[in-house]
């Protein structure tokens, strides 16, 4: 086989053989150094587009926030829909509001102090809902705010809507997040919760506020907000059972007839006690017909 191999008449019969393996094994090179270039190129490229999106990903993640600001299609098309047949409003008119309150969030959070308390699609939901419903007036409670920066997010939606809207805001501003029996810790936004913060981000959209500070079940406090009937009231301040139940029972009092109430955090698995009061509220004697429910909020109106 070897003399075969080293002869001359070996070699010629054997070169067509040779020529075609060199051939294909010259391929098989050129094409892996191909891929490697072409895969060199392309890593190239994804670096330059994640530096490039770096900056751009600080306007929408949770850094500072807690939360990522950039809802997923799914969940923005559920926000619409639910929007929609809570309201009664048309698609155009949900997803033009939809898209302001998402813009104005943004900007909010960009320029303001603290943040919004919330997931995003539950504070878009908020901001959209409550001006197509149409309050019967401009009177405006939130109970608990935290920096004050969704009510001046609302002000401005109202103001869009072509309202006026008077607020009113009961919080106890004690330095940070309280909520019973769950430790809230440092707040992602590194800033004090207090009245000079909410006051801050009230100016940034020209709003103003008669602010309480002190919680919405203290007699005093109670004595002193209800001095009218509101269009619209947020519940958004002790989420236990118990504290849900006193501010809904205080909302049957100063709801002004036509009125929208807010229940936060509605069907949220974290906070059972606010679905759980809510139940226990509708199987009594109420006001309040429930409208549905938006992106973890809860909404009713008040009878006359």
């Amino acid at each position: 086989m070897r003399a075969l191999i080293t002869s001359k008449a070996g070699r010629r019969t054997l070169r067509p053989i040779v020529q075609l393996i060199d051939q294909r094994v010259e391929r098989q090179v050129r094409r892996v150094i191909e891929e490697s270039g072409r895969a060199e190129v392309t890593q190239q490229e994804l670096n330059r587009l994640r530096n490039r999106q770096r900056p751009l990903e600080l306007f929408f993640d949770g850094t500072g926030r807690g939360a990522s600001r950039l809802p997923s299609a799914p969940h923005l098309n559920r926000t619409i829909s639910e929007l929609t047949e809570v309201t009664g409003a048309g698609q155009e008119a949900v997803e033009r509001t939809v898209a302001q309150a998402f813009r104005l969030l943004i900007a909010l959070e960009a320029l303001g102090v603290g943040r919004i308390a919330g997931g995003t699609m539950n504070i878009v939901g908020k901001l959209s809902a409550v001006p197509l419903l149409d309050p019967p007036n401009d009177e405006f409670l939130e109970i608990g705010t935290l920096y004050g920066m969704f009510s001046a997010g609302m002000s401005r939606m109202m103001q869009r809507a072509g309202r006026t809207p008077e607020l009113t805001i009961v919080d106890p501003l004690a330095g940070s997040q309280l909520q019973p029996g769950a430790t809230m810790g440092v707040d992602a936004s590194g800033t004090p919760v207090n009245e000079a913060a909410v006051r801050t981000n009230l100016s940034l959209v020209g709003a103003d506020a008669r602010i309480r500070q002190g919680f919405s079940e203290d007699p005093e406090v109670r004595a002193e907000i209800s001095d009218r009937e509101y269009g619209v009231i947020i519940v958004d301040g002790d989420h236990s059972a118990a504290g849900v139940a006193a501010d809904l029972e205080w909302a049957e009092q100063i709801a002004a007839p036509g009125g929208v109430v807010v229940l936060d955090d509605f069907g949220h698995p974290k906070w059972q006690g606010i679905k759980e009061a809510f139940d226990k509220h509708m199987a009594g004697r109420t006001r309040f017909r429930f409208l549905g429910q938006v992106a973890h909020s809860g909404y009713l109106k008040a009878e006359g």
